[in-house]
């Protein structure tokens, strides 16, 4: 086993805590080394929910959502101010990147709006809608291929009074919404290759610059929307998307006179790998600056802004707990040993597996343990992919044999709040975990761990 490299140093630093370009400056540690969250004055011990709780258990935090929708408001609208730029900001959120009520209300509460990518996620909206959980001033987008189903939902809302407009992404939505009676919106494919997790060689969503000017004049067309990439990874390739797009526009707004906002998409990294990437307020100024001056130069109507960065809102308001149940010397590695979950990642954080995810990892406790030795984490499934090894580096985590009191190691994955709920599985019958919510203080359980009768039961027995 190999001593830490932390003896001496400032234990926080070292797991790249309370630092807010890692999307942990709400998180700290106790005296005694164990991992705590800040709400305000209120603080969560991450071990104590582990331990009340049990694990493999996922922790959200509304708040974190809140705080991150306000401070992208403020500071749209400050660079606003800043460049005199005519249009208008809305923050639209994808549900797609994390459904559950605990998630989607808090983006509301802020005066966030909505956008969806199925007639599933489309009857959440209705269903908020009947019930008037928000006022007529919300606007919801529609992107996604148009079934029966949704484009009937959609036409129903807006009968009902809802402002929803729907995206044309292939020319037979556009003859399916020939009498839609609202707003709508067409998305254009922009073939330009940027550096991201998404491999963007063969683009299957939207309509090519061409398609769309043959289409002539779009009835009721307001928004022109594109989507380059998902965590784009230099700010230059969220700029140059960016400006093809503006230049679209430019010669579609000559045809469309009723066309006034532009939907930039997502894209937004998260430091999902505790390396600092580049900050969110020096994009926003390059946006506002780059479309206040293209403008100028084209004496165009300044258009209203829409973004959709669903990873960037989400993903740091939850973490997902595990505890280490045993461990197993790996014989020639630069890993010293397996450490065994009592979770899998193909079940509870299935991206580590899909596209090869690298978590930031903290221990729950004993963080502040001088001894660390070299780790790979392997889940419960048995499945030879089902394993954490950072792309084959290692991961740093505390000596089990200097837990005491019988004490049992946590470990918690941070940024799980976008796509890994929605993608909960049961590969190899593994049980979803218990989820709570910490809010004001206090912890709600949201969704109990699933027993095996439950599990049987979905699969017939």
């Amino acid at each position: 086993m190999k001593k830490g490299n932390h003896s001496g140093k400032n234990y926080k630093q070292f797991w790249k805590l309370s630092r807010k370009e890692f999307n942990t400056d709400h998180l700290s540690l106790t005296k005694g080394g164990d991992l705590v969250v800040y709400e305000g004055n209120y603080q969560y011990n991450v071990r104590e929910l582990a331990e009340k709780y049990g694990t493999p258990l996922k922790v959200m935090f509304p708040y974190i959502i809140e705080q991150r929708v306000e401070d992208l408001m403020d500071l749209f609208a400050a660079c606003i101010r800043e460049y005199k730029y005519k249009g208008r900001f809305h923050y639209h959120y994808p549900m797609k990147a994390n459904q559950n009520r605990e998630f989607v209300m808090p983006i509301i509460s802020e005066g966030g709006n909505l956008e969806t990518t199925s007639a599933n996620e489309l009857w959440v909206v209705k269903r908020l809608w009947q019930q008037h959980r928000f006022n007529s001033r919300i606007k919801v987008i529609c992107n996604g291929p148009k079934t029966d189903q949704y484009l009937a939902l959609i036409a129903e809302l807006k009968r009902n009074g809802l402002d929803i407009v729907p995206i044309i992404e292939d020319l037979s939505e556009r003859d399916a919404l020939q009498k839609f009676r609202g707003q709508v919106g067409v998305r254009v494919a922009i073939d330009l290759k940027v550096r991201s997790y998404w491999d963007k060689r063969v683009e299957r969503f939207g309509l090519t610059p061409n398609e769309i000017y043959e289409m002539g004049k779009i009835h009721n067309l307001t928004l022109l929307h594109y989507h380059t990439g998902s965590e784009v990874l230099y700010e230059a390739d969220m700029l140059r998307p960016l400006r093809r797009a503006m230049e679209i526009y430019y010669k579609l707004k000559q045809i469309n006179p009723t066309l006034d906002t532009i939907n930039i998409g997502g894209g937004f990294p998260v430091n999902f790998n505790g390396k600092e990437k580049w900050a969110t307020r020096g994009l926003v100024h390059s946006i506002i600056r780059f479309m206040a001056k293209f403008c100028e130069e084209n004496n165009l109507q300044h258009p209203n802004i829409i973004c959709e960065w669903g990873s960037y809102m989400v993903a740091s308001a939850q973490l997902t707990v595990f505890s280490v149940l045993n461990a197993k010397l790996i014989p020639k590695a630069t890993a010293k040993q397996w450490y065994v979950i009592d979770g899998s990642f193909m079940t509870h954080l299935l991206d580590t597996w899909a596209v090869h995810r690298q978590w930031h990892i903290v221990p729950v406790n004993y963080a502040n343990n001088k001894n660390l030795t070299r780790t790979w984490l392997a889940g419960l499934s048995c499945d030879s992919d089902d394993k954490y090894t950072r792309g084959g580096s290692y991961i740093l985590l505390p000596r089990l044999e200097d837990l005491q009191n019988g004490d049992k190691q946590y470990i918690a994955f941070l940024d799980t709040g976008n796509y890994q709920d929605g993608f909960d599985n049961h590969h190899c019958l593994n049980a979803t975990p218990e989820k709570v919510v910490c809010q004001n203080g206090d912890v709600t359980v949201v969704r109990k761990r699933q027993t095996a009768d439950e599990i049987g039961e979905m699969f017939g027995w």
